[in-house]
């Protein structure tokens, strides 16, 4: 079973994606912003990672930079996953690696559709 980390400071998108993902059979990990992210990573096997750029402590791009900079998670698929249409940040991204850019009001079939690009629901 493939696990997921959803990053995002807001419960209810945390709560939204979560359920989703784990009705199509992903192992479902969540983190409030990229500080409770590095804590977790280290302890969970995660296949994929789903984060907002804008939260406290730790915001999406600087997860990016620390997971692009360690050897563990340098391949580690990434979904960005935003309200902000920024596209000096999509390219900030796109050039740390990340693998999609969604923007927020999204759709669950939109973010089941794009992790399914990088995990197949049967494993």
């Amino acid at each position: 079973m493939h696990t997921i980390l959803v990053v995002d400071d807001s419960s209810t998108v945390r709560k939204f994606v979560s359920v989703s993902l784990s009705m199509q059979g992903f192992r479902v990990v969540t983190a409030e912003d990229g500080m409770d992210a590095l804590e977790k990573l280290p302890r969970e096997q995660v296949d994929l990672l789903i984060t907002d750029l804008n939260m406290p402590n730790m915001d999406g791009l600087e997860l990016v930079k620390a997971l692009r900079e360690s050897t563990d998670f340098k391949e580690l698929p990434i979904i960005i996953l935003t309200s902000l249409k920024d596209e000096t940040l999509k390219n900030a991204g796109a050039s740390l690696g990340v693998r999609s850019y969604l923007n927020k009001p999204f759709s669950l079939e939109k973010v089941q559709y794009e992790v399914s690009k990088y995990l197949s629901w049967t494993e």
